[in-house]
């Protein structure tokens, strides 16, 4: 498919069959764009492992408080800790699945080129309010750990352990933000995965036919 002329054309984008003379970058992004893949896939099992853990947890807290009559100490701090882990450890899996919930009402009534600079200005947002949150997240952790802070429950956990979901999920979000830029900008993937010849009808009957799929 020939691409839009109003798209930009980078150092390794070979689009129209050009290599632009310079294959090297043209690779070099496209390891980094697996690797980042690569982690994004190992966060997203990590964390749909915390999540199973997690119940497991509240099953060992039931067993204990209704059946055994036990005091649980441990239990509620260690779900809580796993919910939230999983929540940002997988951030990166979702967004590469576009698992996210997300309103494509407007990419899909728009022109292509529209559409293209959307994506742009989407992702930089994106990627700007990720890697804020990622710095002052990233500080919340190193002061946990400097200054030795503990839960107020009766289990005093060190908090720097729990806190470093943060920082690691975040991280991993900013690399995945970044190589969804470089898939839009260089033409690996279309702008919010809307081909340029689909129309909205098109890709309602396409998710008409996923979820009838998926129900069967």
């Amino acid at each position: 498919m020939a691409w839009p002329r109003w798209v930009p054309r980078f150092p390794g984008d070979k689009r129209g069959g050009e290599a632009a003379g310079a294959a090297f970058w043209g690779d070099l992004m496209d390891s980094y764009i697996r690797v980042v893949a690569f982690l994004s896939r190992v966060a997203g099992v990590a964390a749909a492992f915390f999540i199973g853990f997690a119940v497991l947890v509240i099953c060992d807290m039931v067993v204990e408080r209704y059946l055994l009559n036990l005091t649980t100490v441990w239990q509620i701090d260690v779900v809580t800790y796993f919910v939230v882990a999983a929540t940002f450890v997988g951030s990166a899996y979702v967004l590469m699945t576009r698992g996210h919930v997300n309103v494509d009402v407007l990419p899909l009534h728009v022109s292509p080129k529209t559409r293209y600079w959307l994506a742009l200005v989407t992702i930089l947002i994106g990627l700007a309010f990720v890697v804020l949150l990622f710095s002052v997240c990233t500080a919340l952790w190193y002061q946990a750990w400097s200054k030795n802070w503990h839960s107020d429950t009766v289990w005093r956990a060190p908090l720097w352990v729990p806190y470093l979901s943060m920082p690691i999920g975040l991280g991993l979000l900013v690399l995945q933000y970044v190589a969804e830029l470089l898939c839009v900008v260089t033409g690996r993937v279309p702008p919010f995965g809307i081909r340029e010849e689909e129309t909205a009808e098109d890709i309602a009957a396409k998710q008409a036919l996923e979820a009838l799929g998926e129900a069967q």
